[in-house]
């Protein structure tokens, strides 16, 4: 059994191709590469360059292998899908040139949701029409990833967004063929949604295809589920904590892999404020060296 563990461009800040405030990509790889990582993922997409010779030698320089993309846009608002559509596409063709293999997808925060991240007795729910075609986006995408480019595709709950609690992403992944779309697990979300990583992993490891290492500290979540945060602000209050600092049990979630033969890449993922981080490398090795204390090489 062959578990890799990689990083991602949100751990320098990078939620958004467009935001001034991020390093370059250029930097995201070297810093990757120097904090002992050989797999990193793309981002959101324009942030690294598409065209596949340019990111190509900038990888092979940095000795690091392209894991996979994320699309992180609006499932939820059908006047947005032609956004979706185009993130996917654009995410698709460039880990296809790039022999990647997992298209991870995220629907993005909703302002109908986010004042109840964290609370799932309060969040707002989708009607049974809405949901239905909700569902039907994602499941569109997730043929098109599987079947048209060969991807492997992930389903990833994330605060503030219409997936968000553990019984909307079982809702979905009973009404959507597994053989199209299988879960990429954040275990930080999933604490952050107030549910448990580990048991959820117990349940479904079976339909795991990847996974977000993402750690949670407690005071932090308390505050600003309290405080009815944003998901943003949150990540500058330092919710996302460094391995092994929070309140996922990451030595039981290595047993669950371990024990299922689990094979692949799980990535790091430590979402921060690009201007607040004071040492994202420092980061990344320490996460790095956490993971190898408990086990992963």
């Amino acid at each position: 059994m062959t578990i890799r563990i990689g990083n991602a461009p949100c751990s320098w800040g990078v939620e958004f191709a467009d935001d001034p405030r991020n390093p370059t990509w250029q930097t995201v790889l070297k810093q990757c590469a120097e904090a002992g990582y050989k797999g990193i993922e793309l981002g959101p997409v324009g942030f690294m360059p598409e065209d596949p010779s340019v990111l190509g030698e900038a990888l092979a320089e940095n000795d690091l292998e392209l894991i996979g993309g994320v699309v992180f846009r609006p499932f939820h608002d059908l006047a947005q899908w032609d956004n979706v559509m185009d993130g996917a596409v654009r995410t698709c063709k460039a880990l296809k040139a790039h022999g990647a293999e997992h298209l991870v997808l995220i629907d993005s925060i909703s302002e109908r949701r986010a004042p109840t991240a964290g609370r799932v007795g309060e969040a707002e729910q989708m009607d049974a029409s809405e949901w239905a075609g909700y569902r039907d986006r994602i499941a569109t995408i997730a043929r098109m990833g599987a079947e048209e480019f060969g991807l492997t595709v992930g389903m990833h709950a994330h605060a503030a967004g219409f997936i968000d609690f553990e019984p909307e992403l079982e809702r979905l992944l009973g009404e959507v063929d597994e053989n199209i779309l299988k879960i990429c697990f954040d275990t930080g979300h999933h604490s952050y949604a107030g549910f448990d990583p580990v048991a959820f992993m117990q349940r479904h490891i079976g339909r795991i295809s990847y996974m977000h290492f993402k750690d949670i500290a407690p005071a932090v979540k308390a505050d600003v589920i309290a405080n009815r945060t944003g998901f943003y602000d949150a990540c500058g209050q330092g919710i996302f904590c460094n391995l092994g600092d929070g309140d996922v049990d990451f030595p039981a979630v290595r047993q669950i892999l371990v024990d299922a033969g689990f094979e692949g890449w799980c990535t790091v993922e430590q979402d921060c404020d690009p201007t607040l981080d004071p040492d994202p490398v420092g980061d990344a090795r320490k996460n790095r060296e956490y993971l190898e204390s408990i086990g992963f090489s």
